[in-house]
């Protein structure tokens, strides 16, 4: 679920019946822009020379950084903003004289102490993206009086979440130019359509700094009719206004700072910020972070989805980020170091069929997937040799290895535990714990009782209860029995971090101690959707609230 973008939801759910009425010539030919320019003029009470259309509105603020900057004037711009405008400026060659707006109203007087002889425009935000902060009509109009023979640039690409639409507002004065998009609320990014509005003399400049066909024909279809339908939008403006509400309550009771927003999305500062965004993404949930700039490294911003059934999921996700319920973990590679156990039956037992499997044969194999229970693990490494071995000669000659015999020792008193039993307890104290596991329930008990550590466990879902990792089965099943609904797991194959997700229970991975390429591990364990990998499963105390 992609919030890191700000991108609307699309309001005209047949939309796509209007390619239908694409003539093979309106393919052929230029498209012009002037019909889309009438119908946006008309909604304005403007003439059609006061109007652009441009590739997005990010094309129209392009067009007036090159229509007014050049090298030895400046634009004053509030900070933290829209980052292409200062982008868009650099390469007009131009100077930047940058004002702090991190909170609050526009700053007007602080923008207004800024200009200077050589200040040619002033950038304008509202809704700032990404605080959400906005200016008034009759802010915007003092500072145009203030600033008379400076230009405004005004983006109101967010304009409809406003409590205010300073649009009209922006046409009214001589010195502004409005910049407005089809992106946000009427959910059409993709047809990269956005429009400038103001003098006719400034827009005819803006025409003149850009690609004279900027937009193609289909895109231009399209938008006349979103515009003509532009009022089917407002149950989701108010949906979005509704959850940025209550999101802004939730996370602020979490103990982040949210800002006071407009826009279709929130801001919330965190010391955890670079968390909750691998955090978030481990559930699926992409949102925007800064971590190379100094106004915005705390920061977190999530655009609103606008439906009730994403934005349940997020609400969930967000809780169990901030206040799991219950922690849970694998147990081989995470507690217990099975690479003189388990990991040694496997390589004994093809050793007796007369095939030699490294450690690294195994890791290959954990790796790919699938690949929860040893026996099955050690009859398809045997398989790729071109050994074939029934499946129970298989499962007789591992155990016999692993639990010993009258005569022999069992492998699994080479197991040893990995990390701090204490903190183990501990943490058994602040939560609850249950072990996910692939394993025998015979195997499991004996581990955890072996280290005197099975009463930390409030449950023990093995391979008896429930069908093996990726499958979120086991995972929900330990839900179930714990009688929660928001909790974190640990484990150390792409299996477990899978099962989690499946199960929407966050999943963490470690890298196993005895991994002879813990790099590449690291590398499978985020492409299957880890949140974060750690070097041990005590490392997720940094992250607990």
């Amino acid at each position: 679920m992609r919030l890191d973008g700000n991108e609307g939801q699309v309001v005209c759910d047949d939309l796509l019946d209007v390619s239908g009425t694409l003539d093979l010539s309106e393919l052929r030919i230029y498209p012009s822009t002037q019909a889309l320019e009438a119908v946006i003029a008309n909604i304005h009470g403007i003439d059609s020379n006061q109007v652009l259309v441009t590739a997005g509105a990010d094309d129209g603020l392009m067009r007036m950084c090159r229509a007014y900057l050049s090298p030895g004037n400046n634009l004053v711009l509030p900070e933290p903003t829209f980052e292409m405008i200062k982008r868009f400026a650099t390469w007009c060659f131009a100077d930047i004289v940058s004002t702090r707006w991190t909170e609050g109203d526009y700053p007007l007087d602080a923008v207004v102490d800024a200009v200077n002889v050589n200040t040619a425009l002033i950038a304008v935000v509202t809704p700032n993206n990404p605080t959400g902060g906005v200016i008034s009509g009759a802010a915007l109009r003092r500072l145009s009086e203030r600033c008379p023979n400076r230009m405004l640039m005004v983006d109101c690409a967010y304009a409809e979440f406003a409590d205010e639409d300073v649009t009209q507002v922006a046409l009214s004065l001589p010195n502004a130019v409005v910049f407005r998009t089809l992106s946000k609320a009427l959910g059409l990014a993709g047809l990269r359509v956005g429009y400038a509005m103001g003098p006719a003399s400034a827009i005819a400049k803006l025409r003149a700094a850009g690609m004279p066909y900027p937009v193609s024909a289909p895109s231009l279809k399209f938008a006349k009719t979103a515009l003509a339908r532009r009022f089917e939008s407002r149950q989701y403006i108010e949906r979005v206004r509704v959850e940025r509400s209550i999101l802004t309550e939730m996370l602020t009771d979490y103990g982040a700072l949210v800002a006071s927003s407009q826009g279709n999305f929130i801001l919330a500062r965190t010391p955890k910020a670079l968390w909750w965004r691998d955090a978030l993404a481990g559930f699926g949930i992409g949102v925007r972070v800064w971590p190379d700039n100094d106004c915005l490294s705390d920061a977190v911003r999530i655009t609103c989805p606008g439906n009730l059934a994403d934005f349940n999921r997020l609400v969930t996700a967000l809780e169990s980020l901030v206040n799991p319920q219950a922690l849970l973990f694998d147990l081989d590679g995470v507690l217990a170091d099975v690479s003189q156990s388990y990991r040694e039956a496997i390589r004994q037992t093809a050793q007796i069929y007369g095939v030699t499997v490294t450690n690294a044969d195994i890791e290959r194999c954990k790796r790919a997937g699938h690949a929860n229970n040893d026996w099955s693990v050690t009859q398809a490494l045997l398989a790729s040799r071109s050994v074939h071995v029934p499946f129970e000669d298989v499962k007789s000659t591992f155990e016999s290895l692993y639990w010993g015999t009258s005569d022999r020792r069992g492998l699994c008193l080479d197991e040893s535990f990995i990390g701090c039993i204490e903190k183990l307890k501990k943490l058994s104290v602040k939560m609850p714990l249950a072990a996910v596991t692939g394993r025998p329930r015979r195997d499991a008990l004996m581990f955890l009782e072996r280290f005197d550590v099975r009463e930390c466990f409030t449950t023990v879902v093995t391979m008896e209860d429930a069908p093996l990792k990726p499958d979120s089965a086991p995972v929900l099943a330990a839900l179930t029995r714990l009688g929660v609904s928001r909790a974190w797991m640990i484990g150390d194959t792409r299996d477990d971090v899978e099962a989690a997700r499946g199960a929407n229970v966050l999943p963490i991975g470690v890298v196993t101690p005895t991994d002879t390429e813990p790099d590449v591990s690291r590398d499978n364990l985020l492409k299957a959707g880890a949140a974060r990998v750690l070097n041990q499963w005590t490392d997720v105390e940094d992250y607990l609230p």
